[in-house]
């Protein structure tokens, strides 16, 4: 899994760099840089240029990460925990620490114990779960402190989701804890990192970061880049809560339309980025916003969270039926309440 030390390699994303071809993966005008020119313009101007690669090329990275005996961490977004957390396991048996990031973009009301305990429920099987925040430098001594007590040898691997912070959390221990210089790119758009990239932090610890499994079904994959700014929380969110009738209606700026079409009075509350304008429809027969989009029906519990796949989650309190409208290439799901 090591790199061939022979290629030079962009310290931001991982690619080979070459002054050859100005429209192939890891252009650089100097090969004495250390970084492509995709990286240096998102770094310095947030420019983003969009790299199509599939996920049969990320899996099969994560596959030789499951043939060596290195501990591995597993970075996911609290706010977008994946529908099937589990997965990671089927591609990968070694020795793993959860680590569910970004917590300060939750509420302060929110115990880190209940999220654990949530995540423990599903009876997967992970060394330890630690939350942790890497923009407010929350528990990073102590994941690193874990990590030196499960670590097999010098290597681990560090894994999971775009935008689940994984180029964060290891700028983070770089920053913290090394001499090292290197910086990796960060961006709120998928496939930022595009090979493994390793990482000396120390003498015994080599971090080696691996691409993003990208989501297809996430709304970030389907907006522009202005909107990707909007939907990602820079802030710690501050949750809306509506009290809907049947027939009433939220609407998440153009992006999806929530009807309430049968239930008594119920609570919706929105766990979104603090940018995106929501509004309430008073009746849904009045207003035809957004129907054009995909309709999904779901049938809701008691106590229930419709996620919406990149952009965050509803918990909904009481039974009733709702129809949401939203487009055919964005995933959702309902799952027991998080929160």
């Amino acid at each position: 899994m090591e790199n061939d030390n022979t290629e030079k390699r962009c310290q931001g994303c991982g690619v080979v760099l070459q002054d050859q071809n100005v429209l192939q993966e890891g252009y650089t005008t100097n090969l004495e840089n250390d970084i492509c020119q995709r990286c240096f313009r998102m770094k310095n101007y947030g420019e983003y240029q969009v790299v199509a690669k599939s996920n049969d090329e990320y899996i099969d990275i994560l596959k030789e990460v499951g043939k060596t005996k290195d501990l591995v961490l597993y970075i996911t977004d609290l706010l977008n925990l994946e529908k099937n957390i589990e997965q990671i396991r089927t591609i990968i048996p070694n020795k793993m620490i959860l680590v569910l990031n970004k917590m300060d973009v939750l509420p302060k009301s929110v115990k880190e114990e209940k999220l654990k305990a949530y995540l423990e429920g599903m009876n997967i099987h992970f060394e330890e779960i630690i939350v942790i925040s890497t923009a407010k430098n929350y528990n990073i001594d102590y994941l690193l402190k874990r990590i030196k007590y499960f670590q097999t040898s010098k290597n681990v691997y560090v894994v999971g989701h775009t935008n689940a912070g994984k180029s964060s959390l290891i700028n983070k221990l770089i920053k913290n804890y090394s001499e090292n210089t290197q910086e990796l790119t960060m961006s709120p758009l998928p496939s930022t990192t595009l090979s493994t990239i390793q990482i000396d932090i120390n003498e015994h610890l080599t971090l080696i970061d691996t691409p993003g499994l990208v989501d297809t079904g996430s709304i970030l994959n389907h907006v522009d880049p202005k909107m990707v700014k909007k939907i990602s929380p820079k802030a710690e969110i501050k949750p809306r809560t509506f009290q809907l009738k049947k027939n009433q209606s939220i609407v998440i700026e153009d992006l999806i339309r929530i009807d309430y079409v049968e239930g008594d009075k119920n609570s919706f509350t929105l766990f979104v980025s603090n940018d995106l304008k929501v509004k309430r429809l008073l009746n849904i027969f009045h207003n035809e916003n957004l129907k054009d989009k995909n309709k999904i029906t779901y049938n809701v519990k008691y106590d229930e969270d419709l996620v919406i796949s990149g952009l965050g989650f509803v918990k909904i309190v009481n039974k009733g039926v709702i129809d949401i409208y939203i487009d055919k290439d964005v995933d959702t799901f309902m799952r027991r309440s998080l929160i």
